[in-house]
């Protein structure tokens, strides 16, 4: 396979897809079913652009890191800039439908929803962790994304770059509200997630893996749980009111009171078995989740 592809602008996705005119430089809604020009890409793509896609239609498929994943009808994927997929040759016969709306930073980057990207954590979330919709929410975020491009195909004015943005923001708290009905309706799901990383979190615990290689990362459980980190945190704090942070300080703070009440090491010592490398580390830690110090808990 060849190198990676970089897509860097709004310019260069139009130029692939054979339009001629370029209505904003910074956003633009790409329909599969009216482009002139589907290119064949045989390599790997990353775009340091925002992209949000609706799947409708047929299933298709992309390789996202080392995992193949089918995008079923009304699959809804976001990517942050700088993620790499692989898209896979699709057949000329497969009728294409659904939306792709791209955007740069730039678009948002002085804005307030600019400032907040970042908590829209979906962005960043794997691909085989995509939004599924219902009809009426394809509905939804459809008419949405057709009022964006309806207001940047217009010419442009001091309103525009508010109503571009706002609508965009818009778009984006459906997406979070829909995201959090996901997680409700798959409840059963989700609570066998938390039944795994709970065991997996005693497991690490109760080995010897805290002093030979430190505190487990939120990155590291994920990776070990096969999911990304915001998903994995995201669920959890949807299931239990607990971030993956928030459970690693708990299940490390219930070991070091069975610990220290159970044996006559000394916190130091505690504290390199727990994986800290500085004690002090684990002394403000285990005081600022039960009020009092380890030495106080003891006595």
């Amino acid at each position: 396979m060849a190198k990676i592809m970089r897509i860097e602008s709004i310019s260069q996705i139009n130029e692939m897809i054979g339009n001629e005119k370029l209505k904003h430089p910074l956003i633009t809604l790409i329909e599969p079913s009216k482009v002139k020009m589907i290119p064949v890409i045989d390599q790997k793509i990353t775009m340091n652009l925002y992209s949000i896609s609706l799947k409708n239609g047929h299933e298709c498929k992309i390789k996202y890191g080392r995992q193949n994943y089918d995008f079923q009808e009304g699959t809804l994927m976001c990517l942050a800039p700088g993620q790499t997929i692989e898209p896979f040759s699709m057949s000329e016969n497969i009728e294409l439908d659904g939306w792709v709306l791209i955007f740069h930073p730039d678009l948002i980057s002085k804005s307030a929803l600019g400032k907040k990207i970042n908590e829209y954590t979906f962005f960043t979330y794997d691909s085989h962790e995509a939004l599924h919709l219902s009809e009426q929410e394809r509905q939804t975020v459809t008419e949405i994304v057709k009022a964006i491009k309806y207001e940047y195909s217009q010419n442009l004015d001091v309103h525009s770059q508010d109503l571009i943005i706002s609508n965009l923001e818009l778009l984006l708290n459906y997406c979070k509200r829909f995201y959090g009905r996901q997680f409700i309706t798959r409840t059963n799901v989700q609570k066998d997630v938390v039944i795994r990383f709970e065991a997996f979190i005693n497991s690490y615990f109760d080995s010897d893996k805290p002093e030979s290689q430190g505190l487990p990362s939120v990155r590291y459980c994920a990776q070990e749980m096969c999911y990304s980190p915001n998903y994995l945190s995201d669920l959890l704090k949807k299931e239990t009111g607990k971030s993956v942070q928030e459970h690693i300080h708990f299940y490390l703070v219930e070991k070091a009171k069975i610990m220290l009440l159970g044996t006559q090491e000394p916190v130091n010592r505690i504290a390199h078995t727990l994986g800290f490398e500085y004690p002090q580390h684990f002394s403000k830690l285990f005081k600022n989740i039960t009020g009092i110090s380890p030495s106080e808990y003891r006595n």
